[in-house]
């Protein structure tokens, strides 16, 4: 067997343990085995996520009232984004404790830690879900929303806000199983959530056999549905299965000073992932102001594919703060920044692919969603634009993430303060208002902040006082 060969029977091999989701210490060995165990099934399971962000898209894309339909499922994802970011930061303090806690090998902790986080979770969810549910019709018209969208749309975003617990819950615990090393799970709870919302989108939506034609309310019962089920598996896992994370009942027990470290980790998380939604919030209202509804139809499709090339990026991302919390944990400083460099290279790798991807065949890619040449035009110059950013938000993304796994989420959060709503919002106001270009000029106002936030992101890691932070 020729060198060659060897090496990638070996990645098979890797790719495969990875998958299975076996024990491994990710404190001892080679650095790029253990980025490569991680990342995979990270990878896969943020691909999957991403799914979410473009079912909806596609199918109600396909309604007699695409533009409204569209526009609907768009403005509200983009508030929707505020409760991910509530689960995102919850998952970012679960993860960095409970990565900490396994590095030091006191699975009990780490345990502990993920029932706290999960029922403190559940509080914020509840209070989420109701306040979504009421105020549902005026918040889709604080977003700028036309008349007949509001009239559409607001049962379709009551049915999203009342899912809110389920949207944390599935952050979060997956939070908690990568922070565990246990990345397969997360991976195989996001896959079961998103193939049976495919599964329910178009037969709830069009009404196909036994199935009632929803419309635009049955895609956000599908993927209410979905992201249920996903939690229960995960639940089933945490409770019933032996792993390196199991929580007892007794664990539920209010354990403030675990409860106050989680929310001095996760509270900044939150903020800075609240900085940047809010951030996208603006930006969609711009483009909702300054262009038409097909112009919103057009962005929000973009934004779709955005996300959905994004997530994988974000996978390696998570595993760097896997790697940087766990080899924190074990007094390896040294391992947890050789890890972030490697991931760092990867994603810059993957992300320069996209970029091309994006740049060369966006009218492609977006002609997939719609056939509306207005839509279609919009939608296509957005991905452009926003593609010539990919490197730098590849950097960015692993440097975030990196501060954030080891603990140091006030860091990230002052960036993304400065870099969303220093520079994204006050240049797309200008490009898009006062000079003119229309929604063109919130297009170009991404790239340029993403392109800061990595630089300063690196800036800040490469000085390394996040080798000091204590969890």
């Amino acid at each position: 067997m020729s060198s060659n060969q060897n090496k990638l029977f070996r990645l098979f091999k890797l790719i495969k343990q990875s998958l299975k989701g076996e024990e491994h210490d990710y404190t001892q060995g080679n650095v790029k085995t253990a980025i490569l165990l991680l990342a995979v099934p990270m990878i896969l399971e943020l691909s999957l996520e991403s799914v979410f962000a473009v079912v909806d898209i596609y199918f109600v894309g396909h309604l007699p009232n695409a533009d409204v339909a569209v526009a609907t499922v768009g403005l509200t994802e983009a508030v929707i984004s505020l409760v991910y970011t509530l689960g995102i930061g919850l998952s970012v303090g679960a993860t960095a404790i409970v990565a900490r806690r396994v590095g030091e090998k006191d699975f009990t902790e780490a345990s502990k830690s993920g029932a706290q986080a999960i029922w403190v979770s559940i509080l914020i969810a509840i209070a989420v879900a109701l306040a979504g549910v009421y105020f549902a019709a005026d918040i889709l018209a604080l977003m700028g929303a036309k008349p007949e969208v509001i009239s559409e749309g607001k049962v379709f975003a009551q049915i999203i806000f009342a899912s809110s617990p389920a949207i944390i819950l599935l952050f979060l615990i997956n939070g908690i199983f990568r922070g565990a090393g246990d990345a397969a799970m997360a991976m195989r709870s996001l896959w079961l959530a998103s193939i049976i919302n495919i599964i329910l989108c178009p037969l709830l939506i069009y009404g196909y056999g036994p199935f009632p034609e929803l419309g635009l309310k049955g895609a956000a019962i599908a993927t209410a549905v979905g992201r249920s089920i996903g939690v229960l598996y995960q639940c089933y896992h945490l409770f019933f299965k032996n792993r390196t994370i199991q929580i007892y009942r007794h664990y539920f027990r209010p354990n403030m000073e675990i409860v106050s470290s989680l929310l001095g980790i996760s509270m900044p998380a939150m903020l800075q992932f609240f900085i940047q939604s809010g951030s996208w919030i603006v930006l969609t209202y711009i483009v909702s102001i300054t262009g038409s509804t097909d112009a919103s139809a057009g962005y929000q499709i973009a934004i779709r594919n955005v996300v959905f090339f994004i997530l994988p990026a974000w996978g390696l991302s998570n595993a760097a703060a896997t790697l940087v919390g766990q080899n924190l944990g074990a007094q390896q400083p040294e391992r947890a920044q050789q890890s972030v460099m490697l991931t760092t290279k990867y994603n810059v790798i993957f992300m320069s692919v996209v970029t091309i991807l994006f740049v060369v065949f966006s009218e492609w890619i977006i002609s997939f969603y719609t056939a509306d040449e207005v839509i279609l035009a919009y939608g296509s110059k957005a991905l452009r634009i926003i593609g010539f950013g990919y490197v730098f938000y590849g950097i960015g993304m692993v440097m975030i993430q990196a501060l954030n796994g080891a603990g140091d989420t006030k860091t990230p959060t002052w960036i993304n303060v400065f870099c969303f709503w220093m520079i994204q919002i006050p240049l797309a106001w200008f490009l898009a208002v006062y000079s003119g270009l229309g929604p063109v000029g919130a297009f170009i106002a991404i790239p340029t902040a993403e392109t800061v936030l990595a630089l300063l992101a690196y800036y800040f890691f490469k000085k390394g006082k996040w080798k000091a932070v204590k969890v």
